[in-house]
């Protein structure tokens, strides 16, 4: 709980999502260890600090389930239905050890009045955490409808014939809309927001406050008898525990403070929000209970029994059994979510009081201020925008349930800020060695002078091409070129190695069909091995290069090698990655060197700078797909794993903001965006 409290003040995620701290096994598992003292009916208990104890442990379990609340917004239904009925049978399990107790005088000490009220509080914010959980499908559904409107009219403002040259403004501006509705769509934060949860904050605030009194009327009585008895160990007098018992009071007690920092922020987010709004508004509408909260139950007891029996008297008192019960089930719901909002209108009463009186002297201090200014300065403090217009445009994007209150302008800003801190985040981590390999291109002249059609095919049917595999094949030649220095092959090898990451993204997003999985696997292995060992399918480059005398031998060597291993592996299914590999080495060394026998008096330095400009003009066609790749991470259809996607999308967008700029100034094709996102359909339009 601590690790949620410190995750949402670091952030400024003042909701407190569950990150560390949520409803499943181990946290069960755990709470049960730490439950020892409440459950324990055989242990000899004498003393008052002893039976403290056991009350800070029911206090600890109500605090617990109060932070319990937002991560049913993570599961489904399944995790939330076993989750749920393990923590019922671990909360009836106290509540029933400790009216044992209480019967059985176990527990007589003038700290039973406290006892009992917690009990009350623990059973009720089971009920309450238990009823929420019957809306979390629904609610989730609610959103997605809403998300898949606002995606829709979103996804319409980019122009998809103009998606390769949308400014990054307008790509900034594309992802805070898609963080809006990722961040106020979340199921943990429409549930930390809801009214029942604000009201289990409400409840942990006053178990704390509970057993802060009883801790203080301890305390006291303590002070009037003999203080030194509370923290000075008696062996004689104290109870089976002996030292330990202290030592739980202070932890649990340390754990209650701690955990109410969460639920009681949530209630304090949901009052002021209830605060700004409530001016102006009729509360006849705020005791309605919207169709979400209902709707499941209601569909339940509206669909018939799937079970079959023969007797016509024994299938009614089954339907009419479940439809009371439901009708019951209902009715809880009900009063779950009324007493709910008048906890929260009686709690925003004196504070909407406080926040009416704050306003007016805001207002009439800038009146002042404007006056006394309007002399001197025509521009006056009235002239200055208001705090949170600049978000007016995104609040459109904010996701909200029926009779949901509007989220206060703090908070949307605040969101808003995480978006541009996410691009910033992105922005301090460029790529400096994809921005240098950029730099030698001019153009996209490469990507069309990179594989000859006068090169005879190997095979009887040429296999698609994809953007990795060509950029490892002509590093892999530049490798083995003779008379090239070192630090020039290391430098090249390292910006093919960094862009590699970026082409990768755009060929995951954008091949949908997955036609080209072999292709890139092939890349993918062949440049492993590059990397880590300088070897092309176990050929040293490095010894080629050293070997070599000039440049024409070396290209013909590695077409020799490339084409044995396509003959030797052809046959053999197993080996198609190699023959992939293979066949683009044999056609793009044969392509290189029939340019180069062109070219007179060519050195292998400049042959190495003509692959290294062809590389850099293949990178940068890829690249011009990058504001699609972006567009399309933000959006997910997949609710729980949409922040982490627009997440993405924003540092993605600040790692390349330079290189979009860069690409943004060169002449791009005409092409729509399937046709963008092929290499081959580059070629084409190259060549024409």
């Amino acid at each position: 709980m601590a690790g949620d409290a410190f995750h949402g003040f670091r952030h400024k995620k003042l909701w407190f999502p569950c990150k560390i701290f949520t409803l499943n096994a181990a946290s069960l598992t755990i709470l049960a260890v730490a439950m020892k003292l409440a459950v324990d009916i055989s242990t000899n208990i004498p003393g008052k600090k002893d039976q403290l104890a056991k009350l800070s442990s029911t206090a600890f379990m109500c605090t617990a389930i109060g932070n319990f609340m937002p991560s049913l917004g993570k599961m489904d239904d399944k995790e939330i239905l076993m989750n749920v009925i393990a923590l019922a049978i671990l909360v009836i399990t106290i509540l029933g050890n400790v009216c044992i107790q209480l019967g059985t005088g176990l527990l007589y000490s003038f700290l039973m009045i406290e006892h009992i009220a917690v009990m009350f509080l623990m059973f009720v914010l089971l009920v309450i955490l238990s009823f929420s959980a019957l809306t979390v499908s629904t609610t989730k559904k609610h959103l997605q409808l809403k998300y898949s409107d606002l995606h829709q009219s979103t996804s319409g403002e980019v122009e998809l014939e103009d998606i390769g040259m949308v400014t990054v403004q307008k790509l900034r501006d594309y992802v805070k809309k898609y963080w809006m509705m990722a961040e106020t769509g979340s199921p943990q934060f429409v549930i930390a927001r809801s009214v029942t949860c604000s009201a289990s904050g409400a409840i942990c605030s006053l178990t704390t406050i509970i057993l802060a009194e009883a801790e203080l009327r301890t305390y006291l009585w303590f002070t009037y008898t003999n203080l030194a008895d509370f923290f000075i160990l008696n062996w004689n007098n104290s109870s089976d525990y002996q030292w330990s018992i202290l030592f739980v009071l202070v932890i649990q007690t340390i754990g209650v403070g701690v955990g109410t920092i969460a639920p009681v922020f949530r209630w304090f987010i949901v009052i002021k929000s209830k605060c700004s709004v409530r001016r102006g508004k009729s509360y006849k509408t705020e005791w309605k209970t919207e169709d979400y909260w209902t709707r499941r139950l209601v569909g339940w007891r509206d669909s018939p029994l799937a079970l079959c029996f023969r007797s016509k008297k024994f299938r009614k008192f089954v339907h009419n059994t479940k439809n009371r019960i439901l009708n019951f089930c209902i009715g809880v719901q009900i009063v779950i979510v009324t007493a709910s909002k008048s906890l929260l209108l009686i709690s925003s009463f004196l504070p909407s009081l406080l926040f009416s009186c704050f306003s007016y002297c805001k207002v009439l201090k800038r009146k002042i201020l404007s006056k006394s200014n309007a002399s001197s300065n025509h521009t006056g403090s009235e002239s200055e925008p208001e705090p949170g217009t600049q978000l007016v445009d995104h609040s459109d994007f904010v996701l909200y349930l029926d009779g949901e209150e509007e989220i206060p302008l703090h908070i949307m800003k605040t969101i808003n800020n995480a978006a541009d801190n996410l691009i910033q985040i992105g922005k301090k981590k460029p790529p400096k060695f994809l921005k240098e390999l950029l730099g030698k291109s001019t153009g996209f002249k490469g990507v069309a002078n990179f594989d000859s059609n006068q090169i005879p095919s190997l095979l009887s049917e040429e296999p698609p091409n994809c953007w990795t595999l060509p950029l490892v094949t002509l590093t892999s030649i530049a490798m083995a070129l003779p008379n090239i220095e070192n630090q020039k092959m290391e430098r090249l090898q390292s910006n093919v190695n960094e862009s590699l990451l970026y082409v990768r993204q755009v060929e995951k997003i954008l091949d949908s069909e997955a036609d080209l999985v072999n292709i890139r696997n092939a890349a993918k292995s062949v440049w492993s091995e590059v990397d880590l060992s300088g070897k092309w399918l176990d050929e040293d480059l490095r010894k080629i290069a050293l070997e070599g005398k000039t440049s024409e031998e070396t290209l013909e060597r590695l077409a020799g090698m490339a084409e044995s291993i396509v003959k030797e592996f052809r046959a053999n299914m197993n080996g198609n990655l190699k023959v992939i590999a293979a066949n683009s080495m044999y056609r793009i060394s044969k392509t290189v060197l029939l340019n180069h026998e062109r070219s007179n008096n060519q050195t292998d330095e400049r042959l190495f700078e003509q692959l290294s400009v062809m590389i850099a003009d293949i990178l940068g066609a890829c690249l011009t797909n990058l504001p699609r790749v972006i567009t399309m991470k933000c959006f997910c259809s997949a609710i729980e794993e949409r922040e982490k996607s627009v997440q993405r999308a924003a540092q993605l967008l600040g790692e390349t903001e330079e290189t979009l700029e860069i690409l943004q100034q060169r002449e791009i094709p005409r092409l729509n965006p399937i046709q963008a996102a092929n290499i081959n359909e580059w070629r084409v339009s190259m060549k024409k």
